[in-house]
């Protein structure tokens, strides 16, 4: 007897159900980056992005956010049907760098003893970074600078001092490190770009604290085009 035949199969969720799901933060963040692009081409006006923007993050439903794109091109341009709303996400970074993508000697330095070293503005990123805060502070941010590979390593050791690494809100951030006595935090972060770069932060934190996050508001701009210009492509 065929069991399968004779019970009833679930009907697939209507629209409307699938409205009442709960949204989880990447489906906040993926709206966000809508209205980030549209407010950039022009399509809003600051009043409105930041009226939408909070009303992304008091949503807690996909039928919420989806009103909040509706009258924007890129909430049906980027999605897998004609009403989802929402861009498919691409394939999250890698945890480690790919193998011969990054040299195992530093290509600069930053060192700060009983001092502070600060690295910012528009300058070109290194493929690997050491930083070393001894009773002192290094501040790296890399919102301004300009990528020349996919893949960034910033090894960070602070004893009694403190290492703090900003970077834009479309690159990839990833972190593996120890705090002994101290705090080693990155915030993890996926790009919504399939080829935007991939920043790695690994080290140690001794009395001291290592912190890598997002710097909001901060994009680099028509990052496919720049990035891939120059790897050559």
């Amino acid at each position: 007897m065929d069991l399968e035949k004779r019970l009833p199969q679930p009907a697939p969720a209507t629209a409307e159900e699938s409205g009442s799901l709960r949204a989880s933060d990447a489906d906040r963040d993926r709206i966000a980056d809508i209205l980030r692009e549209a407010v950039a081409e022009g399509r809003l006006t600051a009043e409105e992005h930041a009226e939408r923007v909070e009303g992304v993050y008091r949503a807690k439903t996909l039928g919420e956010l989806e009103p909040l794109i509706a009258d924007l091109p890129a909430a049906h341009d980027r999605t897998g049907g004609p009403s989802s709303g929402y861009a498919s996400a691409p394939a999250p970074a890698p945890g480690r760098p790919s193998p011969g993508a990054v040299p195992a000697a530093a290509d600069e330095n930053l060192v700060a003893v009983l001092s502070g070293s600060v690295r910012k503005g528009r300058w070109r990123v290194a493929r690997r970074t050491h930083a070393y805060a001894v009773f002192g502070s290094v501040e790296i941010d890399l919102s301004e600078a300009i990528f020349e590979q996919r893949q960034v390593v910033i090894k960070a050791v602070a004893i009694f001092g403190s290492v703090e690494i900003r970077v834009p809100e479309n690159v990839s951030l990833r972190g593996s490190g120890a705090g002994v006595l101290g705090n080693f935090e990155v915030d993890t972060l996926d790009s919504a770009e399939q080829d935007a770069p991939v920043v790695f932060v690994d080290g140690t934190a001794i009395f001291g604290n290592v912190e890598a996050r997002p710097k909001r508001g901060k994009l680099i701009r028509d990052l496919h085009r720049k990035v891939r210009g120059h790897l050559g492509h």
